[in-house]
């Protein structure tokens, strides 16, 4: 990535972890990274949550969340990697990271998932993921199960609901001594 490119993304990615959105939405101060890391990029995912109409003894079936299905996109909108099942985040240099869910908050939206704050651990080759350590889902847009078709005849369905957000990942950074 070049000096030009790497001001811009560290800017949205600043931007972004401050405590508001690019469209001004205030991020809870539960999905704050600790003070000892430092956005290293920003990304926007566009894609799918898929859910499945699973049976519940001694209730109702409902849809439960299987997992997200959606394609990476850095700040100029080329492709950046892939989302799914884990969860994990895929870079197009085959880094990876798996995250796990340390805090959440309902998003400022009606009909939005949840923001998230994720720990992250690297698996797979070094790059540009390796050293991701938190990542924050953000400014969430649809994605919530469906609030109907889920019954006795339809167990097992699936449904693929359109979602997008930002994530945008913090590593640790170590601190020059003075």
């Amino acid at each position: 990535m070049d000096m030009k490119n790497m001001m811009m993304f560290a800017g949205v990615a600043a931007a972004l972890a401050a405590c508001a959105s690019p469209t001004g939405v205030k991020v809870p101060a539960a999905l704050a990274p600790t003070e000892a890391e430092l956005p290293a990029m920003a990304v926007r995912a566009r894609g799918v949550q898929i859910y499945e109409c699973r049976a519940k003894p001694g209730a109702a079936p409902e849809w439960a969340f299987v997992a997200p299905d959606a394609e990476l996109f850095d700040v100029r909108g080329h492709p950046a990697g892939h989302h799914g099942a884990g969860p994990v985040w895929q870079a197009r240099d085959g880094s990876v990271i798996r995250g796990a869910v340390k805090a959440r908050a309902d998003a400022p939206v009606a009909g939005a998932i949840p923001w998230l704050l994720l720990s992250a651990k690297a698996e797979g080759p070094e790059g540009s993921f390796s050293r991701v350590s938190s990542i924050q889902r953000l400014n969430t847009v649809g994605g919530v199960a469906p609030s109907d078709g889920c019954d006795r005849s339809t167990v097992g369905k699936s449904a693929r609901v359109e979602y997008t957000a930002d994530y945008v990942f913090f590593s640790t950074q170590k601190r020059s001594r003075t």
